[in-house]
């Protein structure tokens, strides 16, 4: 069987895989509540962790409410301090190795806001134009 080639997506995670990734985006979240003291974090959510194949990297997806200033503070916070935060995982839990944490803004909130928002306005204007063309 030939390696995948550069590049190339995995179909699906392993059963250890999507295991590991709950229970470090469990432990990430209690990290960031009790743990970090910095003024810079905002109201911050980690929405999702993909641990790679090996386990040796994590991207943390991170949702934060506020405006882009907010969210460049946020994620600024987190990436200063994704060190700290590896240490409290290694102290929490049982791996051989404690992922490299790569932090990623989730904004698929706001997108999906703003298609509703997209769907509501067309959905009046068609109500509108249906007003108008009845005597």
């Amino acid at each position: 069987v030939a390696p995948p080639r550069t590049g190339a997506r995995l179909a699906m995670p392993t059963q250890r895989q999507l295991r590991v990734n709950n229970l470090i985006r469990h432990e990430l979240a209690d990290i960031v509540l009790r743990e970090m003291d910095d003024p810079a974090l905002g109201f911050c959510t980690i929405t999702g962790v993909d641990v790679s194949v090996d386990l040796r990297h994590a991207k943390v997806f991170v949702s934060v409410l506020g405006d882009g200033e907010a969210k460049r503070k946020t994620m600024g916070a987190l990436i200063r301090a994704r060190h700290f935060i590896r240490g409290h995982l290694r102290d929490r839990l049982d791996l051989r190795h404690i992922p490299e944490l790569i932090f990623r803004l989730d904004d698929t909130a706001e997108k999906a806001q703003q298609i509703e928002q997209l769907l509501r306005d067309v959905a009046e204007e068609s109500s509108e134009a249906d007003d108008i063309q009845q005597p």
